[in-house]
């Protein structure tokens, strides 16, 4: 059985189910420790024992069993290693995962973010930045993971109409997720997470650039990070954090500054996905059509009642969703019914104009 300090690893985050489970591992050497994942490299990987970050490596049969599963280690993963001869640590086992962010890329593939996360930061500037339709992206993304979401507005010193925009968000998003508007540099504005940041819990920051995510980090660890100002004339931030990486709080919880990102694709279902916007799901049981796609069907509870930009995000939110799910040839099959009916259309018009 792997011995460890749970009061030393419940700085960095361990829970109880994650220890559960790393008793049930096998072990190849006595001196086998339970490490947490706080930084991915190109030629190594950053572990944290609760007191220190130590560099590590996979060992080739684990490398192989992740690729084999279209896996990779992740900030926030829960691993064994053992040191060798020379005292380098190698990483023999990785911890299935109690929750994982992840989006999809344009080609489809799946990117982690972050493992083992109880609470969410979704950060959002009240400046140019300010945009409802990615928050609830994030949303739909984070909620479909089995996240806790807590919405972050930064820069609510110098931003425009701060009231106005607070009553649009609290209009589109879903009552019991909480938002707050702050300025992420002072402590006595940050002091209203507090009830996130007890000891052995783990948030993520997420948002696009100049957000004000690594401002945040700082914040609530009196970390040191750099920070960037945004680009003038469209607001849009400098690339701060280039990695993910995890900061312990004087609290005993654990935050993942993430990069800033633009484009995000929900890894999930359709019908996960749908789930999340639960005011939808709970109008459209009420509609005439069991099958209503909320569009020009008579009988629609949604159309009306629902933000008619939202339900725009929440149709294109669907779209991604099935496509990720279809396969190679149903999509060249989809591809080939466009461009008859394409074809057919572009046919009308001449036979119109004609």
């Amino acid at each position: 059985m792997i011995a460890f300090d749970f009061a030393q690893l419940r700085l960095i985050g361990l829970q109880q189910a994650i220890a559960s489970a790393a008793t049930q591992l096998e072990l190849s050497s006595p001196a086998t420790q339970l490490l947490r994942v706080c930084a991915v490299h190109r030629d190594s990987i950053g572990v944290h024992d609760g007191i220190r970050e130590h560099p590590a490596y996979i060992v080739p049969r684990l490398l192989h069993q992740l690729q084999a599963q279209d896996n990779i280690l992740t900030v926030g993963d829960w691993v064994a290693a053992e040191p060798d001869a020379h005292a380098t640590l190698w990483i023999t086992a990785h911890l299935s995962p109690v929750t994982q962010i992840a989006r999809r890329g344009n080609d489809g593939r799946r990117q982690l973010l972050a493992s083992n996360v109880d609470t969410a930061l979704l950060v959002m500037g009240l400046d140019e930045d300010f945009n409802p339709r990615r928050l609830e992206r994030y949303l739909a993304i984070v909620l479909a993971a089995q996240v806790t979401p807590v919405v972050v507005l930064s820069k609510a010193d110098v931003a425009d109409d701060v009231p106005g925009k607070l009553a649009q968000l609290r209009q589109r998003l879903p009552p019991h997720v909480p938002l707050f508007a702050i300025d992420t540099r002072h402590a006595y504005d940050v002091a209203i997470l507090e009830p996130w940041l007890n000891a052995g819990q783990t948030l993520v920051l997420l948002g696009s650039s100049g957000a004000g995510k690594s401002s945040l980090t700082n914040t609530l660890c009196a970390a040191d990070q750099t920070t960037n100002g945004v680009r003038h004339g469209d607001g849009r931030g400098r690339h701060t954090t280039t990695a993910r990486s995890l900061h312990l709080c004087a609290s005993g919880a654990c935050i993942i500054d993430t990069p800033g990102l633009r484009s995000w694709r929900a890894d999930a279902d359709a019908d996960t996905l749908a789930a999340t916007f639960d005011d939808i799901a709970a109008l459209a049981a009420t509609c005439q059509f069991r099958d209503c796609r909320h569009a020009s069907e008579p009988g629609c509870a949604v159309r009306g009642a629902v933000d008619a930009d939202r339900l725009r995000n929440y149709h294109k939110l669907l779209r991604d969703a099935r496509r990720i799910e279809e396969t190679p040839l149903e999509r060249i099959a989809a591809r080939a019914r466009w461009k008859t009916v394409l074809k057919a259309g572009l046919e009308r018009g001449k036979d119109k104009r004609r």
